[in-house]
């Protein structure tokens, strides 16, 4: 089997971080995130991270004024914190978790979102790197204030009211990364007072169909066949969406690996989506 080069502004291999470990301009970003209760990411950080690595908190580096979950920080926020965590301008950072939501591909696009380009999501994440018997470590990384600059860029990210325009119109082709229970309506929400179903016109490609049995993402070939075989139109332009915005951001980074290059993501979600009643739904397949 073929596998597509490493990428460093995209996916790079646990042979690629491996190889970059002692680069002077390598920053390491453990992203994990758990939907589920039960589970302490910043716990299991602090017990075992790949070397070097600093903690991505979702849940704190976001907008604080608004109520929806991890919602894209403000620059001013992603700024001061990437420096007080020794990222700035010039490193190369690779950005890994140890989900099952794959929560280093939001952090990948956040990155993105600011206008930093030079960052790629570790391919197989920490499973991948612990089944080899690479190195982790339990000590507090080494931080110095590091100059960062960002450029925000607004067409990676929609709101509700340009989505709901996106819909009406038929405009884009929207993907959402759910469940197919989730979105034809048959599961319930796993966020309480949210209705269920998806947004008329979208597309189902639950986001597990684009990763191999050891983690790693797909090829660009197998993947372009998973979202041609969900109905999706990859010669239009597209949204990505999910239950929060997080495995929406798998599905950016695929279109990305397939050369896609007009695409976006809903921020609010179906948690925005689902809480409005005057907001309309669909059920059942696409």
């Amino acid at each position: 089997m073929t596998t597509d080069p490493d990428d460093p502004r995209l996916l790079v291999s646990t042979d690629w971080l491996a190889a970059h470990l002692s680069d002077p301009d390598l920053r390491i970003l453990d992203a994990t995130w758990f939907l589920e209760p039960g589970r302490d990411a910043r716990a299991e950080y602090a017990a075992a991270h790949i070397p070097g690595a600093r903690f991505f908190d979702l849940d704190e580096i976001t907008d604080k004024r608004s109520s929806l979950p991890h919602m894209a920080p403000l620059p001013e926020l992603f700024i001061s914190r990437m420096r007080a965590m020794g990222i700035g301008d010039g490193h190369q950072v690779v950005i890994y978790d140890n989900s099952p939501v794959r929560s280093a591909a939001r952090v990948w696009w956040t990155f993105r979102l600011m206008g930093k380009t030079d960052v790629a999501v570790l391919d197989g994440g920490l499973g991948k790197w612990l089944a080899e018997g690479r190195p982790v470590e339990d000590l507090p990384p080494v931080m110095r204030d590091r100059h960062m600059t960002t450029q925000r860029q607004a067409a990676l990210v929609r709101d509700v009211t340009q989505v709901a325009a996106a819909s009406k119109l038929d405009s884009h082709v929207i993907i959402d990364a759910r469940s197919a229970e989730r979105f034809r309506g048959e599961a319930a929400e796993p966020r309480a007072g949210l209705r269920s179903g998806h947004i008329p016109g979208s597309r189902n490609l639950p986001f597990g169909r684009l990763y191999n049995p050891d983690g790693t993402m797909k090829s660009a070939d197998a993947l372009r066949a998973e979202f041609e075989a969900a109905g999706v139109d990859l010669t239009r332009p597209a949204i990505t969406t999910c239950g929060s915005g997080v495995t929406a951001a798998t599905l950016f980074l695929a279109l990305e690996r397939v050369g896609h290059r007009d695409h976006s993501l809903y921020d609010g979600s179906w948690a925005e989506w689902g809480s409005f009643p005057d907001l309309k739904i669909a059920t059942g397949d696409a």
